[in-house]
């Protein structure tokens, strides 16, 4: 994995190829077809190793939890995924296989914890009883997306900050 990261931080996505990251760690390149059958399902466990499976900790109030996955997405955003993302969802635009692989290994756990995180707002008093989470969700995520398919506006803790700011407004009780 570290192989491919550091490919993608040096040249992108376009620069991963099996045959060399097989050269780069020494390994036939039919080992690698084994386990990854192509240079995108190589990139996307690559991708789901980098940023981990939860981002959600349970810091005790809604805004710690917040701040804990906008910062998972600022480091995956600040690094290797910056390269990866836009070739990784162009192929996932043709691979059924790959995009449903994404959605269920990389995006549905981390919703997942981050739901967890709205229910025990909502348990703590923090929540509104009716927001809705899935939007939430989306926008506290959409940006970092966002601005590395078009890149537009640069990802910084200032953004992240504002965007769980953002969100907060909308999710509390008043």
């Amino acid at each position: 994995m570290a192989a491919v990261l550091r490919t993608l931080r040096q040249g992108g996505y376009g620069a991963v190829t099996l045959d060399g990251i097989a050269r780069k760690v020494k390994r036939a390149r039919t080992s690698l077809y084994r386990r990854w059958p192509s240079k995108r399902h190589l990139v996307a466990y690559a991708v789901l190793s980098e940023m981990g499976a939860s981002p959600a900790t349970d810091t005790g109030t809604l805004r710690g939890d917040l701040q804990a996955t906008v910062g998972t997405l600022l480091r995956a955003f600040g690094g290797p995924l910056r390269q990866a993302l836009p070739g990784l969802v162009a192929d996932m635009a043709h691979d059924v296989q790959l995009a449903g692989a994404f959605r269920r290994e990389v995006l549905e756990p981390r919703r997942q914890s981050m739901r967890a995180a709205f229910a025990r707002a909502k348990a703590r008093g923090e929540a509104r009883d009716d927001p809705e989470v899935e939007l939430l969700l989306d926008m506290l995520t959409g940006p970092f997306y966002y601005r590395v398919l078009f890149g537009h506006a640069p990802i910084s803790r200032r953004m992240a900050s504002d965007v769980v700011e953002h969100v907060l407004r909308i999710a509390r009780r008043d």
